[in-house]
């Protein structure tokens, strides 16, 4: 799991401080306060993680990547070229510990957190972008156990010609080769060590297996935008398996066909049955009081296209997907994506909310709450835990209502959501204010006019229509 981030000269944002990441992560706050740049960063390093070009310190985006951020001035806190743009990432071990070392020099270190901060500059707007030093950090208990890193030497942008990095590592870590001279080279990307590293030290191997903990990260969070595609009458599928529903929603389907051949199943708490995954989703869709009853089926026999009909009440006509309301089509890739990401994953949602009833708002409360409880299993793969996590951007007032009364009711604990809001101040800079969670499900440091200001327009209204009585009884 994400445990923290931390940023720095990133858009609106001078310092974000640090932002705890719990299981569930709900930010609020104004239009353009800040609130998509914590996603927008995360994104652009994944791209930036599966980007075929290693010379690239940042994927700042194009038309196929997941953000387009522009140049990297645009990336800066008030477009200022001389800033560093830096950023801090700490995360939980896939198997809860980790441990790195070599057997050549028999050390070794065990640690239950990662942590990883780079800093990168470009000195000039048409000079290189290059990082200017990054860390790895090996944290046990939250005691350091190794630190692992590399920092530029030079006071000006380096060219791709060796001598410009050193490594900053514990002394006698490496064992040098004999006859080798210690030149290193730009990092690979913004994260990877000079690729000497490898030539000229022996017992390196270690380095790369930091290098593989942050690229797994990163590469395990999916987004699903604000804007989902709408229905079709028809859908088609060659079998090929997809996990992720696609920033538009555009691979619900193809996820939930996916799912069934391989068998998977998914349960949403210990103890609980296992079911496809087109069984929880109709059972969501049933829940939310969207449809009453969805299927996917085959056209026709030899056929690789699908349908998708529900039925609206029970003994119901079945109909077509987009012959429905157009909100079933837009929570449809939010529920798929809750359960058929890989185990560990982070998903990101943009207003999962847009085109929802209020109770159906409510309701993605509990999808969430439900999700990161559930677990799943298939074929040659042992149930487990799905160790999912969200951090959601919403507007909604009754998704935040539906966590808060989980908690009260204890179906939730305190740790396991954490709720922010963000605010810009007169310098156009953004801040975030944690919300405090009582155990009794009270949030008790509830920001001025969080979701607008109720009593106010109350007190309006009862004004109004006291005037209006007035003016009604002059005539």
């Amino acid at each position: 799991m994400l445990n923290s981030l931390r940023i720095r000269q990133f858009k609106l944002w001078r310092d974000s401080g640090p932002i705890r990441l719990a299981p569930i992560t709900v930010i609020c706050g104004a239009n353009s306060a800040g609130k998509s740049s914590i996603g927008q960063l995360l994104l652009m390093l994944k791209q930036t993680v599966e980007s075929p070009d290693r010379t690239r310190v940042l994927h700042t985006g194009d038309s196929g990547s997941y953000v387009d951020l522009g140049i990297f001035s645009n990336l800066l806190h008030q477009h200022r070229q001389q800033q560093e743009l830096s950023f801090e990432l700490a995360w939980t071990p896939w198997e809860g510990e980790a441990t790195i070392g070599d057997t050549e020099s028999q050390q070794g270190w065990k640690g239950d957190e990662l942590r990883f901060t780079a800093r990168i500059r470009q000195d000039d707007p048409d000079g290189a972008i290059y990082v200017q030093g990054f860390d790895y950090t090996l944290v046990s208990s939250g005691q350091e156990q190794v630190r692992a890193g590399v920092s530029h030497t030079q006071e000006k942008a380096p060219s791709s010609k060796k001598g410009a990095y050193k490594l900053d590592l514990p002394d006698g870590t490496l064992k040098r080769r004999p006859g080798r001279p210690n030149t290193l080279s730009a990092p690979v990307r913004f994260y990877g060590f000079p690729p000497e590293v490898e030539v000229e030290y022996r017992n390196a191997a270690f380095l790369a297996d930091l290098q593989y903990a942050l690229e797994k990260r990163l590469q395990s969070i999916y987004y699903v935008g604000p804007l989902r595609e709408p229905p079709k009458r028809g859908y088609g599928w060659s079998g090929e398996r997809t996990e992720h529903v696609g920033s538009r929603g555009e691979r619900a389907i193809e996820a939930i066909l996916g799912a069934q051949a391989v068998g998977r199943q998914v349960a949403q708490h210990k103890g609980d049955n296992y079911h496809g995954l087109d069984y929880r989703v109709a059972q969501w869709l049933h829940q939310m009081d969207l449809v009453d009853s969805f299927k996917v089926q085959r056209i026709a026999e030899g056929r690789k296209e699908y349908e998708v009909l529900v039925r609206t009440r029970p003994q119901g006509p079945w109909v077509h997907l987009n012959d429905v309301g157009f909100g079933v089509s837009q929570v449809l890739p939010v529920i798929v994506e809750a359960f058929s990401v890989p185990r560990g994953s982070l998903i990101l949602l943009e207003q999962p909310e847009i085109h929802l009833h209020p109770e159906v708002q409510s309701e993605l409360g509990d999808l969430f709450v439900q999700a990161i409880q559930a677990r799943d299993r298939q074929p040659g793969v042992p149930a487990d835990d799905r160790d999912v996590q969200f951090l959601v951007e919403t507007h909604s007032e009754h998704l935040v209502r539906r966590l808060q009364r989980r908690i009260a009711e204890g179906e939730l604990a305190q740790d396991d959501v954490a709720l922010y809001f963000c605010q810009t101040n007169q310098g156009n800079t953004a801040r975030m204010e944690e919300l405090h969670v009582d155990r009794f499900g009270n949030i008790t440091n509830w920001p001025e006019n969080f979701f607008g200001d109720d009593m106010a327009d109350l007190l309006a209204m009862v004004d109004a229509a006291a005037e209006a009585e007035r003016e009604d009884r002059d005539d």
